[in-house]
């Protein structure tokens, strides 16, 4: 179902995209795109105990919502905030839930149930997703949505290309690349106690 998917549909129009919309304008719609899961990312990292992180993610949020014109600028990040991601699958593993088996999930992609698991959560969490109803904000829901989608493929268009020319099981590669991914992204977090009471003792002069 995805390949099929992606070769009629997402391909395409990710080509297209990349085509007609310049590096510059694409990069605009991707800062918008990150300012928007900004809400979602802040209530993560503070699930997940993390202060620096969080603190971070709100200043960003602050900053390119207001003089970075609603997010179209990334500013925060030549201010000393920068970007990270952060999901509920992540701070379901930081709470020690295990990943489970792999899972291809139609539309959605590589996953596994936890985090299956927590884009559900994410999409309840985001606070777009609380305003207002009517055909609208409908339509500017699936704007978004269409337009995560068509951008996201559009960064990978060329190493997925790759891997499906050169790998001799593409199934197999981007399971495995998908779980070693998540995997050192998870302990990243984990390993990140910047703000924390741990740090602060490790910081303190010894007597």
């Amino acid at each position: 179902i995805n390949d099929g998917i992606d070769v009629v549909i997402l391909r395409p129009l990710a080509l297209v995209y990349r085509a007609i919309v310049p590096d510059t304008a694409r990069q605009g719609v991707r800062n918008v795109l990150d300012n928007l899961a900004s809400p979602v990312v802040l209530a993560n990292d503070i699930m997940q105990a993390k202060p620096k992180r969080a603190g971070d993610t709100f200043m960003r949020l602050v900053i390119n919502s207001t003089i970075g014109v609603a997010g179209l600028f990334d500013l925060a990040t030549g201010m000393g905030y920068p970007q990270h991601s952060s999901d509920f699958g992540m701070t379901l593993a930081v709470w020690g839930a295990g990943e489970g088996p792999y899972l291809m999930l139609p539309l959605f992609g590589p996953s596994n149930p936890r985090d299956a698991v927590g884009r559900t959560a994410d999409i309840a969490m985001d606070p777009f997703a609380w305003i207002g109803q009517g055909s609208t904000v409908d339509a500017l829901g699936y704007a978004r949505t269409g337009t995560n989608v068509v951008d996201t493929r559009s960064r990978f268009i060329d190493d997925l290309d790759k891997l499906k020319a050169q790998a001799l099981d593409p199934y197999a590669t981007l399971r495995s690349l998908y779980r070693q991914n998540r995997r050192a992204t998870i302990k990243e977090v984990i390993a990140d106690d910047r703000g924390t009471a741990a740090a602060a003792r490790r910081a303190a002069p010894s007597r």
